[in-house]
């Protein structure tokens, strides 16, 4: 599954946040203290028409201030385990940082891809991304408060072998729950298709609508002399529970699911091809 898209999606996106802190935003800001630690585990599981696979590994944070005055978190991915075996994480891997933030002035750009720990640095990466999302735009103070961010511009994962791959979605994200008691505030992100989605569709048979909206996620891959050509609707729903105290995460989900309709081509035109199979790519992902 092409989690890079998301970092390519947000890295466009950052432009336009909105970085000022107003009064309403007091709710979900976050408070950072230099040398806080933070630690996560993460799991996942990815299922295709094919395979399943599985993932674990747990990261370790401290927060700290760049020469800018601006705080992040440094983030080190440890215990990896894939399909129920315990990984060892080559040096490069070991040393690797993740930094993240969610204060509005620190750029967030795309992470650098560590080949061993795509899936968990990208999944991580979304979840950040998806929050300052949410609390830039300043609305969210009161249970049921929502905003709708019109996006749809393309995010492309296309690497050779696959030689066209796309979506194209909108945000819209919803204060569920304040819990005053427990002082933790759950906020759902939705990546859901536009309208009218900016994704190209390189023949008809793929303009029919795969599910209930506009398709907006297609893929094309070379395999041999054939072409692999899938079309389909994708959506995410990211929740995520937040420290009213000093705004940290305290854990997050995500479900991932693509409705895929599926033909095998003989020619680059994606004219004459077989049967169509129906079926499910799904990612979900938990922090905590």
């Amino acid at each position: 599954m092409k989690v890079l898209t998301l970092a390519i999606l947000f890295t466009a996106l950052c432009p336009l946040l909105l970085s000022g802190q107003t009064d309403n935003e007091k709710l979900l800001i976050r408070h950072y203290r230099d040398g806080q630690r933070l630690s996560y585990h993460m799991e996942a599981t990815n299922k295709n028409r094919t395979k399943a696979e599985t993932y674990e590994a747990d990261v370790i944070g401290i927060v700290k201030k760049n020469s800018g005055g601006r705080f992040y978190e440094e983030y080190q991915w440890t215990n990896l385990v894939l399909n129920g075996q315990k990984i060892t994480l080559p040096a490069g891997s070991e040393n690797y940082r993740e930094e993240l933030s969610l204060d509005p002035n620190f750029k967030l750009s795309s992470p650098k891809i560590d080949p061993m720990l795509v899936g968990p640095i990208l999944d991580l990466f979304t979840f950040y991304a998806d929050l300052r999302l949410a609390t830039q735009n300043g609305n969210l103070t009161h249970p049921g408060d929502h905003f709708y961010f019109k996006y749809g511009k393309p995010a492309s994962w296309a690497n050779g072998i696959v030689i066209l791959g796309e979506d194209s979605v909108d945000f819209d994200a919803t204060l569920k729950a304040v819990d005053s008691i427990h002082q933790i505030a759950t906020i759902i992100v939705r990546h859901i298709p536009p309208k009218k989605p900016e994704i190209k569709i390189p023949t008809d048979w793929m303009k029919q609508p795969v599910a209930n909206t506009a398709n907006n996620w297609v893929e094309v891959r070379k395999v041999g002399d054939k072409y692999i050509a899938a079309i389909g609707k994708e959506t995410f729903d990211c929740e995520i529970k937040i420290s009213l105290v000093d705004g940290r995460i305290l854990s997050a989900t995500m479900d991932n699911p693509v409705e895929v309709m599926e033909r095998e081509c003989m020619d680059k035109t994606l004219v004459d091809c077989g049967s169509t199979v129906r079926y499910e790519i799904r990612r979900q992902i938990y922090i905590y």
